[in-house]
């Protein structure tokens, strides 16, 4: 009969906790005041796309807490690259604004039909900005499979 030991498990686990809760503690007592690094356009432009995608697939499934959750998200990624690159065109971040609310209007209707309107002018917005910037090989589309297959995109129960 095999024995199988949980101490080597354990030790990864135990291991990855001291490394999270050294780096937190770093963080925490970083001097008040102090800059933080500023995170690159490219991690906040890859944060917007997982809250695009997201976004979608929780409107898909009628979830609207989720697709507000989502919205919010996708958002605040796009104010902090207009706020940390000034560099960027402020018009061509400030006109997601209606695209998003009428994202968001659908989804206060639970209209799924106008959801998809929505969010088809939305990702055509992404679209319009990424090619003002000489960036349209960035060209962003309805997700076509789901990359989140750890995450359940039906409402939940309450």
């Amino acid at each position: 009969m095999k024995r199988f030991s949980l101490a080597g498990p354990a030790a990864v686990v135990i291991g990855a906790m001291a490394f999270a809760g050294t780096m937190s503690l770093a963080v925490a007592q970083q001097p008040r005041g102090a800059e933080r690094p500023q995170p690159r356009l490219s991690d906040l432009m890859q944060g917007a796309q997982v809250a695009h995608i997201k976004l979608w697939y929780a409107g898909k499934a009628g979830n609207w807490g989720l697709a507000t959750y989502e919205t919010k998200q996708l958002k605040a990624r796009l104010e902090d690259a207009a706020q940390l690159y000034q560099s960027l065109p402020v018009n061509d971040v400030t006109t997601m604004a209606k695209p998003l609310d009428a994202v968001s209007a659908a989804i206060a209707a639970k209209d799924a039909r106008e959801f998809a309107r929505a969010y088809d002018d939305l990702t055509a917005g992404c679209n319009s900005c990424h090619r003002e910037l000489k960036l349209g090989f960035v060209h962003l589309r309805t997700p076509a499979s789901n990359p989140f297959s750890d995450q359940n995109f039906a409402p939940g129960k309450k």
